[in-house]
């Protein structure tokens, strides 16, 4: 690993994560390339903002949970080639439920680069600090769906409030939202901005 990223739970105690694309609970319904163990790597300036992150959601009693941030390039091709092959049905109802699996580099929900390959994108949602528990967001991570939009219809209002409040908590620390995905922020000044890389998660 280079010397400027780190496993994130390393620089961000108490931080709870669930790497997801280590395990077969993604929307490819298997391990995806470059994730080769259950940790969550990114920069060291993602790690500080997840740290800063996570002291404003413990003052009001929650937590941060965390999904996914640095993400190899080969993780990409990977979901690339995914996505180009015939549907089989498995993932499709809990992922992709109003769209074709051809569909998702058109309407945004898989690209050929990511963010997440230059180390300062993470994809979280809040919990509560004593349970471990994640807030209700109206949907879970990865759903590509319109309900997943930022200021989507579909959504209650407790959920909706959520989504608010970590979006606010993440700005605070100098994060940017994606418009899709309520779940996914960029470190707004992210140390590789033009770089994307390729090491693997071990």
């Amino acid at each position: 690993m280079r010397d400027d990223f780190a496993y994130v739970d390393d620089l961000v105690p108490g931080l709870r994560w669930d790497a997801k694309y280590a395990t077969a609970d993604n929307f490819t319904g298997a391990p995806v390339d470059g994730y080769l163990t259950d940790r969550i790597v990114g920069t060291t300036a993602l790690c500080a903002a997840l740290l800063e992150a996570q002291g404003k959601a413990a003052a009001i009693g929650l937590g941060l949970l965390v999904w996914d941030a640095y993400r190899p390039q080969r993780a990409v091709d990977h979901f690339l080639r995914w996505a180009a092959m015939p549907e089989d049905g498995r993932t499709k109802a809990s992922h992709y439920p109003n769209i074709e699996r051809s569909e998702m580099v058109a309407k945004h929900y898989v690209a050929p680069k990511s963010g997440h390959s230059r180390g300062s994108t993470v994809d979280l949602t809040l919990c509560r600090l004593d349970t471990g528990a994640p807030l209700p967001m109206g949907g879970h991570h990865d759903l590509m769906d319109p309900v997943s939009h930022h200021g989507a219809d579909g959504v209650t209002g407790v959920e909706a409030a959520n989504r608010r409040l970590l979006r606010s908590i993440m700005e605070d620390c100098g994060f940017m939202p994606y418009q899709w995905e309520w779940w996914h922020y960029t470190l707004r000044n992210e140390p590789h901005r033009d770089t994307y890389f390729d090491f693997p998660v071990a």
